[in-house]
Formats: C-alpha cells, sequence, structure tokens
C-alpha cells in the first residue's frame, strides 16, 4: 500500500537528518495518513479512504466529500477518488434535469 493521499495527492517527500556536527544523512517525511470513513450526501453511503489529516481538515472545510471532488482536478485524485467524482457528478447531473 503506498504512502499517498487518495484526495489530496499528498505523498512521501525526501530531506536530510542534520546532527549537531552538521552531518547529513537522507530520510523520508512520510504524510500522516489515516483510514476514515467518508459520507457522501449525493450518493446517500459511506466510503472508506486512505486521507492525509490535512486533506481531511480540507474536505470538513470545504463542506463534505462531494464538494471536494467535485472541486479537484483530477490529476491529484487516486483512482478510486477519480471514479467516485464521476459517480457522484453522474448523480447530481440526474437529480439537477
Amino acid at each position: 500500500m503506498s504512502r499517498i493521499c487518495e484526495l489530496t495527492g499528498k505523498g512521501r517527500q525526501v530531506g536530510h537528518n542534520v546532527s549537531h556536527a552538521n552531518n547529513k544523512t537522507k530520510r523520508t517525511f512520510l504524510p500522516n495518513l489515516h483510514n476514515v470513513t467518508l459520507m457522501s450526501d449525493v450518493m446517500g453511503q459511506s466510503y472508506r479512504l486512505r486521507v492525509s489529516t490535512h486533506g481531511l481538515r480540507s474536505v470538513e472545510h470545504v463542506g463534505g466529500l462531494d464538494n471536494w471532488l467535485l472541486k479537484t482536478k483530477d490529476e491529484d485524485l487516486s483512482l478510486r477518488a477519480r471514479r467516485l467524482k464521476r459517480d457522484i457528478g453522474k448523480k447530481a447531473a440526474t437529480a439537477a434535469a
């Protein structure tokens, strides 16, 4: 399982540990990922996603999973999130018509 947020695309970063003597050794910075269940208002069901805490705060700020997915670019989303976005878009379009 990769260490990438399914909603924001946030992944690992590479940097250095720097000692007091200024020796540098490679290290990785991993995102703070959690398995969460988010509710879709349009679809009427919940979905389990692997989301960073930053992504979770962003989803709550925008007003829910449906709003977040519809406003986010497809390149930032995982394959599962893109499929969910497509389904939500179809369901919202049929509800509006």
